[in-house]
């Protein structure tokens, strides 16, 4: 029963996701574009289905989006799923990384506890289901990303910055180093 309903779960979610319902969060596309652009390794690391990761990048991105990533970790390729580390140390594994090496951007308390367990700088962006959340070790919590038309008031407030930028992402983390 519970593989049907989660297929059913997911049937819904790529509905939904065809028809613009679910759209990305401020700065998301913003921010992987900048990255892109500064030829920075990009990967997913989530424990959601294939099918919906591919879903989201196609409606939201395109289709061409799918070959932004050096790895989508997704589904059941490890034996655990978040909190446990299990997704991170696939990806650092595949692309021959060091945790050191990376960021990774979450928005949940199972989130920042898988991401801080594979040893990971986290950045968190909260939603409304995780406002409460203990984000303790994350580098940066805020509300979103920000995008030109659509500021971070939790950046403003910390750095008078409207938007996060690569070079905010990796000046954060220097800093801490």
């Amino acid at each position: 029963m519970i593989k049907s309903l989660h297929a059913r779960k997911t049937d819904h979610y790529v509905a939904l996701l065809k028809t613009n319902a679910i759209p990305l969060r401020p700065g998301v596309n913003r921010l992987l574009q900048e990255a892109r652009a500064a030829n920075i390794r990009l990967a997913i690391a989530t424990t959601t289905t294939p099918q919906n990761v591919t879903a989201l990048l196609q409606n939201a991105l395109g289709s061409e989006s799918l070959d932004w990533f050096e790895v989508i970790g997704a589904g059941d390729i490890v034996a655990l799923k978040k909190p446990a580390s299990d997704i991170y140390d696939y990806v650092l594994q595949e692309m021959k990384l060091s945790p050191a090496d990376c960021i990774a951007f979450e928005d949940s308390l199972n989130g920042i506890r898988s991401s801080r367990a594979a040893n990971l700088k986290t950045i968190i962006t909260y939603n409304g289901y995780t406002r409460h959340d203990d984000f303790t070790g994350a580098l940066l919590v805020l509300d979103h990303l920000g995008d030109t038309d659509h500021p971070s008031e939790l950046l403003l407030k910390h750095t008078g910055q409207p938007y996060l930028t690569v070079d905010g992402v990796i000046n954060l983390s220097d800093e801490i180093l």
